[in-house]
């Protein structure tokens, strides 16, 4: 799997494991993770400085090991010990995997993966909902839709999941459990049912091209999985002249940051896309050069647009390259290192967070449309979007 560029030396902290910027929605049964490539790209360059105090939200991996492995030595399970470290930490976005669902998480990025379909956000402190159905998946063959709650897995409930750990029991476990069922309690407003769905492999069509009747290129992204970036780029080479793009971006939970900068690079001509920091050391993500700086642009966002789509979406924003049309984005602005531990399993831990190119926090604040729409998932927020890139020359 890609990896990360690796902090300071720590004892047990997973060698070659990733690190990432890590959403809190999934594509649900496919939890991309927003992993950094490990040789370091052209685009991400750093700048150390002097290491500030840890943030009260961090977690230090070696403090994480440490009790992991002295549990393990009083004949207790490690990865509950790291479960029940992380819950007491204060890390909102830590979680620990077994080292068969952190391989299936990475495998994920590759664009295709066991599931039944469906995309999952968080919906208040305490509930699951669907975002997205995937068209001919199990779960749209059932009927399932959008705004259905997803209250148990199997007969667990999800109450006080993270997204992460529920998207962990969609999938069930193992290398590959296409084939094997499994039962959803699901809501729709005063309804309430159990859908037993068989998981299948699938593949994740995360970047749909279309032309508009007024000449607009609509390019929906749902996710940074491998290989987006470069998509995006080329349908932005490919656009008729003088044509504007509609850069939607809502319900997109995040992936590869990588890939969310070759993204910004089909706007920028070179120049910040983000800043980050890991464990104090201060580091930068850079546009490639030779974007297209001239063709109007809209990004359209919601509530669902979180982790490396803020990133794109207040890149392009505060480089004063796009209209941002929607409602606040999520608020998930979290670098995340994944250790092991010395039963195999692996947690993720929060060591830092980034920000916009004007120095804009994005964890817990998410970011404000320029232009805000409250019905941002329906067609009102469109319409508007194509009325303002229609005002900026986009459209006929």
């Amino acid at each position: 799997m890609p990896t990360g560029p690796e902090p300071s030396p720590r004892p047990r902290v997973l060698r070659g494991a990733a690190l990432t910027l890590v959403f809190a929605g999934v594509l649900a049964t496919a939890a991309a993770t927003g992993v950094l490539p490990r040789q370091e790209p052209t685009a991400l360059k750093r700048a150390p400085q002097a290491a500030p105090a840890r943030d009260r939200d961090t977690v230090d991996p070696a403090d994480l090991s440490r009790a992991a492995a002295e549990a393990m030595a009083d004949g207790k399970s490690g990865k509950q010990a790291a479960e029940d470290f992380v819950s007491r930490s204060g890390d909102r976005w830590g979680a620990v995997y077994g080292k068969a669902e952190f391989e299936e998480f990475a495998q994920a990025l590759d664009g295709s993966y066991t599931g039944v379909g469906l995309s999952a956000r968080k919906a208040g402190a305490d509930h699951i909902e669907i975002s997205r159905v995937q068209a001919g998946g199990p779960a749209a063959k059932a009927g399932l839709r959008a705004g259905d709650r997803l209250v148990t897995v199997d007969g667990r409930s999800l109450a006080g999941l993270s997204v992460s750990e529920a998207v962990a029991l969609l999938r069930g476990g193992g290398a590959d459990r296409a084939g094997s069922t499994v039962a959803l309690g699901v809501e729709r407003g005063r309804s309430a049912w159990t859908e037993t769905l068989t998981r299948a492999r699938l593949a994740s069509d995360d970047v749909t091209v279309r032309r508009l009747d007024d000449g607009v290129v609509l390019i929906k992204v749902t996710a940074f999985t491998k290989g987006v970036g470069e998509r995006v780029r080329e349908a932005v080479r490919s656009a008729p002249a003088g044509a504007g793009v509609l850069l939607d971006l809502r319900g997109n939970a995040g992936g590869l940051v990588a890939e969310a900068t070759t993204a910004a690079s089909a706007f920028l001509d070179g120049g910040l896309v983000a800043t980050y920091d890991v464990d104090g050391e201060q580091r930068a993500l850079y546009a490639q050069s030779g974007g297209d700086t001239a063709r109007p642009v809209v990004t359209l966002v919601d509530g669902g647009t979180m982790s490396a789509a803020e990133l794109l979406t207040g890149a392009l924003q505060d480089r004063g390259r796009a209209v941002t049309v929607g409602s606040r984005t999520f608020g998930k602005g979290a670098v995340q290192m994944p250790s092991t531990l010395p039963d195999g399993s692996v947690a993720e831990l929060t060591v830092g967070h980034y920000r916009t190119p004007a120095g804009h926090g994005v964890d817990g604040l998410g970011i404000t449309p320029d232009l805000v729409v409250g019905d941002s998932a329906g067609e009102r927020a469109e319409e508007r979007a194509r009325t303002v890139l229609s005002g900026l020359g986009g459209g006929s």
